[in-house]
C-alpha cells in the first residue's frame, strides 16, 4: 500500500518575519507534532492538532524536589565513608576523631531530612491551596 506522504510533491515556499517564525516555532513546540511541516501543514489545512499541556508549578516542584535528592545524596554519600572507615580503624585516637565526624555527619544528615520534610509540608499546603 502506498504511503500517504509519497504523494506530496508539491513546495509551498513562504517567508516570515523573524517574530513570525519564533511565533510558530513556540507553538510547534508545545503541541506533539514531531515536524515542523506537519505542524504547518495541519494549521493550514484546519486539521486537529494535539497540543502539550504542561504545568509549570510542577515544573517548580519537581526542580526544589532534584535539589533535595541531589543534598540528600551527597550527605548520604558522607555518612556512608564514615561508617566505612569506622570499620576500618584500628587504633583508638583514629577512632575518636572519625566517632566526632560521624556524629557531625549524622546531625547534618538529620537536619537536612528536616529541612526536607519542612520543604514537602510547604509544597504540599501550596499544591492543596490551588
Amino acid at each position: 500500500m502506498e504511503d500517504k506522504n509519497s504523494s506530496r510533491n508539491r513546495w509551498l515556499h513562504i517567508r516570515l518575519t523573524k517574530e513570525e517564525f519564533d511565533f510558530i516555532d513556540k507553538n510547534f513546540k508545545a503541541s506533539a507534532c514531531r515536524k515542523r511541516s506537519d505542524f504547518v501543514r495541519r494549521n493550514l489545512l484546519r486539521k486537529p492538532i494535539v497540543m502539550r499541556y504542561r504545568n509549570e508549578s510542577l515544573d517548580k516542584l519537581l526542580q526544589e524536589l532534584i535539589q533535595l535528592k541531589i543534598q540528600l545524596n551527597y550527605m548520604g554519600n558522607n555518612f556512608n565513608q564514615s561508617v566505612k572507615k569506622l570499620h576500618t580503624l584500628f587504633e583508638i585516637s583514629d577512632f575518636r576523631v572519625w566517632i566526632l565526624a560521624y556524629d557531625l555527619d549524622r546531625n547534618n544528615f538529620f537536619s537536612l531530612v528536616d529541612e526536607i520534610k519542612k520543604h514537602i509540608e510547604n509544597l504540599a499546603q501550596k499544591w492543596l491551596q490551588s
